[in-house]
């Protein structure tokens, strides 16, 4: 037995006063307990003057990139060794920053199931979608799961469901990333779509379905998705999320994912933006800055309609969005006019919920996984220090400890 003392914690929903003493035998948490909690004889126990709290959860990664430029899009023709050497790359780095659980949102050849279930000591818990469902030569289409009519769907998801993915991933509408791709339009029209999610459901499935556009989004929120990816809500008039749609995501209890977490500081260490990008930027009479400020602006009035807001980062996706960004997702809600509880509880115990995992991790609680991070500082006066990981435990196992 081991056990973690700080003299300030965060629970997974609220901040505890005095801080916590968390006892852990092998992998799981068996007491969480006040700070000045006399530990049992032979217990070894570590003080941090920092924050202890669960560790975080992204829930949206590709493990299978390292965030390069152009590094989603080789994954399509690299070979399977170097698939599984970048997952391994990856996960370290992820878990290197406290992220103890990632939702992997579009792999290759379902390479992230085999790290799923072999779940090595240190290596956090992974919830996999697989290859994500496209149109021909639509977003993504790259990583090779492609299908057009209701019976191509239904027979990719049976194929997801029988090699075992945990959740379904389709694209609502073109990308970034994916040229020639329709950003303000929909990739599948809303019966069509729906065939996703019917056979999704019968199989105790949830569908996230990545939407940029309006009419992707509305399509998404038709057809009865569980989750959202982006939710940027590009239109012909620029980028616009009415009133009256957030209040209907709300209604039907959609999860949104605004995809944030951008490293700022690598913006002048970057080449142009890719083409694609550049013109859509330009249609949209936004530079990049102004249209991270109008996601930001967003995401606050989700909050305010009540929108199920979860943090993830897209991690993988390109260079402002590295394995280990979530930090940076969950910091950015308070930028978005989050009270810091509220934000913190969405990127450990409510990303949790999400992704399916809520009974296993994400809070502070006897008989959950010992899924921790201590941080080097009050996080209830000072958010940031989220990025400064002092300690990480992955089920009980420490990673890259630093000194208290």
């Amino acid at each position: 037995m081991l056990a973690l003392r700080a003299s300030h914690a965060f629970d997974g929903s609220r901040f505890v006063p005095g801080g916590a003493t968390v006892l852990v035998d092998g992998a799981r948490i068996v007491g969480v307990e006040p700070g000045d909690f006399p530990v049992p004889d032979g217990c070894e126990v570590t003080s941090y003057d920092g924050t202890l709290l669960p560790g975080l959860v992204d829930a949206h990664v590709h493990l299978v990139s390292d965030g390069g430029v152009g590094s989603l899009e080789r994954v399509g023709s690299m070979a399977a060794e170097d698939i599984d050497a970048a997952i391994t790359r990856s996960l370290a780095a992820q878990a290197a920053r406290g992220v103890t659980t990632v939702r992997d949102l579009g792999d290759r050849d379902f390479r992230t199931l085999a790290f799923r279930d072999r779940r090595a000591p240190g290596q956090p818990r992974i919830v996999a979608a697989g290859p994500p469902i496209t149109v021909p030569d639509g977003h993504c289409h790259f990583l090779g799961c492609t299908a057009a009519t209701p019976d191509e769907l239904r027979q990719a998801v049976a194929d997801h469901h029988d090699r075992g993915v945990d959740v379904i991933k389709v694209m609502a509408s073109g990308g970034f990333l994916t040229p020639g791709t329709d950003m303000f339009g929909a990739q599948y029209e809303v019966d069509v779509l729906r065939t996703v999610v019917d056979a999704a459901h019968e199989r105790g499935l949830e569908v996230l379905a990545h939407a940029h556009s309006v009419p992707g989004i509305e399509a998404a929120v038709a057809a009865g998705v569980d989750g959202i990816e982006h939710f940027t809500g590009f239109c012909e008039q620029g980028s616009v999320l009415t009133d009256d749609l957030l209040d209907r995501v709300a209604a039907a209890g959609i999860a949104v994912d605004p995809t944030m977490g951008n490293d700022f500081s690598l913006l002048g260490t970057l080449p142009p933006p890719p083409p694609q990008v550049a013109q859509l930027m330009e249609k949209l009479g936004l530079d990049m800055m102004q249209f991270f400020a109008q996601r930001y602006t967003d995401t606050g009035r989700m909050r305010e309609h009540g929108v199920r807001v979860v943090p993830g980062v897209d991690a993988g996706a390109m260079p402002l969005k590295a394995h280990g960004n979530a930090w940076l997702a969950v910091t950015d809600l308070v930028k978005c006019g989050y009270p810091v509880d509220e934000a913190l509880a969405a990127g450990t115990s409510g990303a949790a919920d999400a992704c399916g995992v809520g009974d296993v991790t994400g809070r502070l609680a006897v008989g959950y996984d010992a899924d921790l991070l201590v941080v080097a500082g009050d996080l209830a006066s000072d958010p940031d220090a989220l990025g400064r990981p002092q300690t990480v435990l992955v089920r009980g196992h420490r990673v890259g400890a630093l000194a208290p």
